[in-house]
């Protein structure tokens, strides 16, 4: 299984302790997302999060129902944390959020390791398009971030 790497950087004008506490709550999630996926938390804690929690969502993504588990798989507070991918619609899926402080605020990190189903017939019909997915949603989310923190 080819793993593909996706990396996204992100300076915010707010300290690391609020931003990295913004994450830490699951529905803060839904406040990020482009609103065309249609993304809800189905189930997860109702409070902060840590390490072992898992989460459930529900989006639409090209108009395709998406049910997805992920479990919180490292958590060290107020510099990063792990969601590893248990169900979901990738072949594997972890995703490492690292915060550390920068000039005038927070730089976050997104990190995704994923490798796409079907193996190679896989990547030849979809890698360009879900890499560009996730970069479409990713910069929506920084904007986002940036808008809620720092605005």
């Amino acid at each position: 299984m080819k793993r593909i790497v996706f990396e996204k950087t992100i300076r915010i004008a707010a300290p690391r302790e609020a931003v990295f506490r913004f994450f830490a709550h699951p529905d803060n999630l839904e406040r990020i997302t482009p609103v065309e996926l249609r993304f809800h938390v189905r189930c997860g804690p109702g409070r902060t999060l840590q390490e072992g929690d898992r989460l459930e969502y529900g989006f639409r993504i090209f108009g395709l129902p998406i049910r997805w588990t992920s479990r919180i798989a490292s958590w060290r507070e107020n510099e990063s944390f792990s969601d590893f991918q248990e169900r979901g619609p990738y072949a594997y899926w972890l995703h490492t959020h690292t915060f550390r402080d920068a000039d005038g605020g927070t730089e976050m990190n997104d990190r995704v390791e994923y490798a796409l189903r079907l193996g190679f017939l896989g990547r030849l019909l979809t890698a360009a398009l879900v890499r560009r997915e996730l970069q479409r949603i990713f910069n929506r989310r920084a904007a986002a971030i940036e808008s809620i923190l720092a605005g």
